[in-house]
């Protein structure tokens, strides 16, 4: 990309150097030389303007947002720091995590649903999946490990997260990375306390230290252990400091106590406050265009707000980075053909198959009401307002292009084309049609939820020209930017997305479905005794009032441009249901954390999910892990030892007592016997066993007891304390069928 920025005296040597520095580099990076050294030798040849480039991005800011507000967001990688003169590729991003934003690329099942497989072996194939497509479509960076916790499922941008445990958002964003990183440095995000939506610009978190690094922060922690390359700072302040610019964070911690070697950007044009300040405090990037830093950095260097040391310390590790990255990646070059790919839709089936979660599947006539039986139906309603509408998840940064997407009615349509079943729909979500067509069907599939009209990221209009954003545009200086800057803030009216085009989600107005659906459910139900709904949804949904009406009820997301076909496959019994919820789904909102969307200051503490409902004394409707098959499943024979001072192994006997294959999630669960958190029921670790009908496996696992343990802040580690530990293999949280034992450890 063309340098816009002032001509800068070149460096002695500058102009006699070959293009390819940087591949040179790579090469001796690979054969065993340290890429901070050659990282520095890099530095030493740029001119002062190559520099301060590497700091932000490469494209200037007006013409960046005309084009984001134009054409639409990340239709091509955004780059960054590219050094053309010698050969510096520059960090070339491109988002998720749903799958590769750029072109027409494969759309997988969003986080969440992903979650519900606990499958870390195929979530890592998602990974490389979307690795490949965003190389061959020429970007070299994937900001879409989104592992922040949801402290409420209200959170607009649930979705794109896996859970609101941290061994899940671990195991699961390590293994995204694991994927992701044979083509493409895997970045991190939101760190840190991201989880509210509307408020995500103004909101300052004030959290005590031993809440953020026991419950917040572990999950980072282990994608860091894992080799990303990049982090993502957020958008809100934490205990009073943007955390853009937040050295506790981004020094203290990710880099004093984490030993971090990466690089830090920004979340995208309202990410950093002050440039100076942030360049202090661990900040390296400002993405993704030219802006504060491209207007005032210098001005801070010769104010002594910030050094050339400060640019010098990130710009090594912005350099280092794409080094070993270079220096590590697959050496295949896969091409176009691999986006959208035959292998890879069949992949995004799979996923949607396994993520699937069965609630409820009561008896019919003697009979489990699912799976539905084509010989045994003349006729089939397909019906609510979502039942033929592709519905992948929200419209913002995530959204991916498809070639296509199956819906639900489609489908059913088409695998049972050929057996004799016809297939009625009505997708006006009128219950009274509804209703009259499921009365005259042998079965009715009902298909409710929410869109990105109900939840989703937010950043319309009124959010991009609030007057504390608005002053960090740089000024237009020229005829031509202030033409691109006119046309762009008139382009800022409220109600529109600015990374999406369509309707603003946000964070969701309620926990309950919309009052038209569970009217529709309702009718529907009493017009044929063989109702299943499906829901279309991220974070949890109340289904308390309603559930008992009717007999089948499977949690069916954004499942992604093959969804329709996958949900078809569960009903009819092809595929046999695998998921297990991510997260608890409750009985009452009352039974969550405050939440207000347009708090200006909030707490978090260690009160969530299933902690708050144990400390309440309330129960889930549906607990964490739950989900039921189309088989059984059976644990015996539980050996529990220890492994080093904060670990245990177990080994479980797992059979399938059921006629039909399946797989079911081992979870392996711990309780402190003494302690003010005694009896407080953990997630340790999980497996996923594949079981053929009638047989049994031993599944091992090593589970860390890190979940019990306590911050300490003169080691800046976590501790788990010497003592009596409870031990339950089971089939989700509180499991009446749980194996347990109590085990003595040392502790660390």
């Amino acid at each position: 990309m063309t340098d816009h920025r002032p001509h800068q005296e070149a460096a002695p040597d500058a102009v006699s150097l070959a293009p390819d520095t940087f591949t040179h580099a790579v090469k001796k990076v690979r054969a065993g030389a340290d890429p901070q050294a050659e990282a520095r030798a890099l530095f030493a040849r740029m001119t002062v303007s190559e520099r301060l480039g590497l700091l932000d991005g490469d494209q200037p800011f007006w013409e960046g947002m005309l084009s984001l507000v134009e054409d639409g967001y990340n239709i091509y990688p955004y780059v960054m720091g590219a050094v053309d003169r010698l050969g510096v590729p520059g960090v070339r991003f491109a988002d998720g995590p749903r799958g590769s934003v750029l072109g027409r690329s494969t759309c997988f099942p969003v986080s969440m649903a992903r979650g519900a497989t606990w499958d870390v072996g195929l979530e890592e194939k998602v990974g490389t999946a979307i690795g490949q497509e965003i190389r061959a479509l020429g970007a070299n960076f994937f900001g879409g490990v989104c592992i922040n916790l949801p402290r409420h499922p209200a959170w607009g941008r649930v979705q794109e997260t896996y859970s609101d445990q941290p061994v899940i958002l671990g195991e699961m964003g390590a293994a995204l990375t694991r994927g992701i990183q044979h083509h493409a440095m895997a970045c991190a995000k939101h760190f840190a306390l991201n989880s509210m939506e509307n408020a995500r610009f103004s909101v300052d978190v004030t959290i005590a230290q031993a809440d953020l690094q026991e419950t917040f922060l572990p999950h980072f922690k282990r994608v860091i252990d894992e080799g990303a390359f990049a982090v993502m700072s957020s958008y809100n302040s934490v205990n009073g400091t943007w955390a853009g610019q937040n050295a506790d964070l981004l020094t203290t911690t990710l880099r004093d106590t984490w030993h971090f070697q990466g690089f830090v950007i920004t979340d995208f044009i309202w990410g950093m406050r002050d440039g100076g300040k942030a360049l202090v405090a661990g900040l390296d990037i400002e993405a993704p265009m030219r802006q504060q830093r491209g207007e005032r950095l210098q001005a801070d260097l010769d104010s002594g707000k910030c050094t050339w040391a400060d640019v010098e310390r990130a710009a090594l590790r912005i350099l280092s980075t794409q080094l070993r990255f270079y220096a590590e990646r697959d050496a295949a070059e896969p091409d176009a053909s691999v986006v959208a790919s035959a292998d890879h839709v069949a992949l995004a089936r799979q996923v949607a198959e396994r993520s699937m979660v069965l609630l409820r599947n009561e008896k019919v006539a003697g009979a489990p009401v699912l799976p539905l039986n084509p010989p045994k139906l003349a006729s089939l309603a397909v019906v609510g307002r979502l039942c033929d509408t592709a519905n992948t998840g929200d419209l913002g940064s995530s959204s991916v292009r498809a070639p296509y997407v199956v819906t639900p009615l489609a489908g059913l349509t088409k695998a049972l084309a050929g057996s004799g079943v016809l297939v009625h729909s009505d997708a006006s979500g009128d219950a009274a049609k509804a209703a009259a067509l499921a009365a005259g069907a042998d079965a009715a599939i009902v298909v409710v939820g929410y869109t990105s009209a109900d939840e989703g990221e937010f950043v319309d209009g009124s959010v991009a020209s609030r007057a504390d954003l608005l002053a960090l545009y740089p000024d237009a200086l020229t005829d031509g930017e202030r033409r691109q800057r006119d046309k762009v803030l008139a382009s800022l009216g409220g109600g529109t997305s600015v990374v999406g085009g369509g309707k603003a989600g946000g964070d969701r107005l309620s926990l309950e479905l919309l009052a038209e659906d569970v009217a529709l459910i309702k009718a529907v139900a009493a017009a044929n005794a063989r109702t299943i709904v499906v829901i279309e949804t991220a974070g949890a949904v109340i289904v308390h009032d309603w559930k008992d009406l009717v007999p089948g009820i499977l949690l069916g997301w954004y499942a992604g441009m093959e969804g329709g076909h996958a949900l078809a496959d569960i009903l009819l019994g092809k595929s046999n249901p695998g998921g297990r919820l991510p997260y608890p789904i409750p009985a009452d909102a009352r039974d969550t954390p405050v939440f207000d969307k347009d708090a200006k200051a909030i707490t978090y503490d260690h009160w969530y999910g299933h902690r708050l409902m144990q400390k309440n004394g309330v129960d889930a409707d549906f607990p964490l892990g739950f989900g039921l098959s189309y088989s059984t499943y059976r644990l015996a024979d539980m050996r529990v030892e220890p492994a080093g001072q904060d670990g245990v192994r177990v080994s479980v006997s797992v059979a399938n007592t059921g006629a039909v294959a399946g797989h079911h999630v081992v979870q392996v669960y711990g309780a402190r016997r003494d302690g003010d958190r005694a009896d407080e029921r953990e997630l340790l670790g999980f497996a996923v066993v594949e079981l053929a009908a009638g047989k049994r496996k031993t599944v091992e696992l090593t589970a860390s007891l890190s979940p019990l343990g306590r911050w300490d802040a003169a080691s800046r580690r976590i501790r788990v304390a010497a003592g009596l530990v409870s031990i339950e293999a089971a089939a989700c949280w509180g499991d009446p069928d749980r194996l347990s034992t109590t085990v003595k450890v040392a502790g660390n």
